[in-house]
């Protein structure tokens, strides 16, 4: 299996090299030459999410050093419970995605990277450094996945005023390998100075640099898995595809949705949930994409202005007409969601953290207008991480899960960084 860039002007890469180093050298995002059909009988026939993660990846990296260990690494990646839960309603289920040390669903992919990565560590190379831009959830995910992991410094970025108290708690809680710095500026500025720095050649032939952002394929291919795992498992029971509402972000959860689709699995229609940041449900509706400024809402891991695996994603399809067609986009404001936080454990018998408010309003949008569909949404986060913004909808104290209460024990501490390129370069430098 060979890897190109979105931009088509670098080389194809073998998996190990697309792993490692994140972004293509002409800048763009690594995507599977071809995404094979998959065989529904011999995946149906898996017994755990770790085992359907396994066949559904066994294409893309046959003939590559961590062949042989991708059962493992699925095993270590999928270390969780992915409940499926009905709500009140028929035909209406969440995919509970939130199980992991974390709290939020992007420890599946993180895990799986890092044990990846792990692997590939020849003995006696330079530590490399990960270096992750965080709206809140990934730096937290990807800390935890390579904390003590010798051979590997990781590097944070999260915008100064952009997540929650208990995520900047998180993301400073870890020390020893793991570098936290809260950068004055926004998610779009520090998403902007790691892709510039991770894109520096000369930087790179300095310092070993990879990415744990979701433009990392050791997290965007795993995270196929449970898409995987949950339709089959509805198509068993059901026999009908079971279609998806994704909070929405920077793309990456709801990339690995439409891949799932793709490969051949029993998937309908797949639609994005934003905040108020707009720039998809803009696309959606006909305009030409144009990225914009991030702003800051209660849904703060979705606060992107600029979704980086929308380059990915219009890659997969021959035009913006293809691609409208097959997916759509909704955006939902601060007002809204704290309408759906109030009103979601009586209608829905459901805690939702912000995020996943944003899907169940899309929810009960789509049923408004006659949809009939079978709709997961995906819950993407513990409620318990945003206290401030879910308690007073609520009206009641949300229990918070131990290993989210045992990393809001330690101490924390995050170091303060200018938003600029030259103020990066200096940290990493440092040895």
């Amino acid at each position: 299996m060979r890897f190109l860039s979105t931009r088509g002007t670098a080389p194809a890469a073998d998996l190990v090299h697309a792993l490692a180093v994140g972004l293509a050298p002409d800048g763009g995002l690594y995507l599977p030459a071809t995404l094979p059909r998959i065989d529904l009988a011999t995946l149906a026939a898996a017994p755990t999410p770790a085992a359907v993660c396994a066949e559904l990846l066994r294409p893309f990296f046959a003939d590559s050093p961590l062949a042989t260990d991708l059962p493992a690494l699925c095993g270590e990646a999928y270390a969780q419970v992915l409940p499926l839960r009905a709500l009140a309603a028929a035909d209406d289920y969440v995919l509970e995605l939130f199980h992991g040390p974390t709290a939020a669903f992007k420890d599946i992919g993180a895990r799986f990277l890092a044990a990846a990565l792990q692997r590939l560590r020849a003995p006696g190379t330079p530590p490399l450094t990960i270096l992750v831009a965080t709206s809140g959830d990934t730096g937290a995910a990807v800390a935890a996945a390579f904390h003590h992991r010798g051979g590997f410094r990781v590097v944070i970025l999260y915008p100064r005023d952009g997540v929650s108290a208990r995520q900047a708690h998180q993301l400073g809680a870890f020390g020893d390998n793991v570098l936290t710095l809260r950068v004055a500026g926004s998610f779009d500025d520090c998403q902007r100075m790691a892709k510039r720095a991770l894109g520096d050649a000369a930087l790179r032939a300095a310092l070993p640099l990879a990415s744990a952002n979701s433009i990392s394929l050791g997290r965007l291919l795993p995270q196929a898995g449970y898409y995987a795992w949950a339709a089959l498992q509805y198509w068993r029971q059901h026999a009908r595809a079971l279609s998806f509402i994704v909070p929405t972000g920077n793309l990456g959860n709801a990339l690995a949705c439409v891949i799932a689709r793709r490969m051949g699995l029993p998937i309908g229609r797949i639609v994005l949930a934003c905040n108020a940041n707009d720039t998809l449900p803009r696309y959606f509706a006909g305009e030409p994409y144009a990225a914009r400024p991030s702003r800051r809402t209660l849904a703060n891991a979705m606060d992107v202005g600029a979704p980086s695996n929308f380059e990915r994603l219009r890659a997969l399809y021959a035009d913006d007409a293809a691609l409208r067609a097959d997916a759509q986009a909704l955006s939902v404001d601060d007002a809204t969601i704290t309408a759906t936080l109030r009103a979601a454990e009586q209608r829905h018998g459901l805690q939702p953290c912000p995020h996943t408010a944003t899907a169940l309003h899309v929810l009960e949008t789509l049923r408004a207008q006659g949809d009939p569909r079978d709709y997961a949404v995906v819950a993407t986060a513990h409620p318990a991480k945003f206290p401030e913004v879910v308690e007073p909808a609520f009206g009641h104290v949300v229990e918070t899960p131990p290993a989210l209460a045992e990393l809001l024990a330690r101490p924390s501490h995050a170091g303060s960084l200018e938003a600029t390129d030259a103020a990066l370069r200096a940290v990493l430098r440092t040895r």
